[in-house]
């Protein structure tokens, strides 16, 4: 279980194909803090660490993964946010995350508003039941909130600190981005269907 608070920006090292699965070398100043088994949210994608180094780690997508999410479009050189799994003593600054994406969008607008940032971001209409004006969103893991929502589109808008701090701030009109729909609204989704 995550947050959507974003702790670091990370750099993919290398990148192996193996099978149907990719295996990702990834550098980062939380490294010598991880340990193997350990669960970790990549740009909101929950994926187990196999094994550290003082200054990366490796982390496996299986295919079902690489299907469902941005990964399978990460080469050398991509940014990647990161957070580690919540403490059971750790405040909730963001809202419960899974770590388990539900599908991508992409961003199709960026507007500079002096001071602030406002993103949209379009999705796949089968997910519109799952959400709703001022909820939470999750995009490549970071928490956010909702706004302009339409049957296949949705506005955040990103704070200063947010947007140099995670990799919002290298995002392009067209990028890709994993989706985590809030879990809340999943359960009463399927509550009601099953009614």
């Amino acid at each position: 279980m995550f947050t959507g608070i974003i702790e670091s920006v990370a750099r993919v090292r290398d990148v192996s194909i193996i099978g149907g699965n990719k295996t990702y070398w990834i550098e980062s100043t939380l490294s010598p803090q991880l340990k193997v088994d350990q669960s970790l949210a990549h740009n909101g994608v929950c994926l187990t660490v196999e094994e550290t180094t003082t200054a990366a780690y490796r982390v496996t997508a299986v295919a079902e993964t690489l299907d469902k999410t941005a990964l399978d479009s990460w080469v050398a050189g991509t940014l990647v946010n990161l957070e580690r799994s919540l403490l059971p003593s750790s405040r909730l600054d963001g809202h419960f995350v899974q770590g388990h994406v539900d599908t991508t969008g992409t961003c199709d607008k960026i507007v500079n508003r002096k001071g602030s940032f406002e993103l949209r971001f379009t999705f796949p209409k089968n997910f519109s039941p799952l959400i709703i004006e001022k909820g939470s969103i999750c995009i490549n893991g970071i928490s956010l909130t909702a706004f302009n929502v339409k049957k296949d589109s949705f506005r955040v808008a990103v704070i200063p600190y947010t947007w140099q701090h995670t990799n919002l701030q290298y995002l392009k009109a067209t990028n890709k981005v994993n989706l985590e729909f809030d879990i809340v609204g999943k359960y009463i989704t399927k509550m009601k269907l099953s009614k």
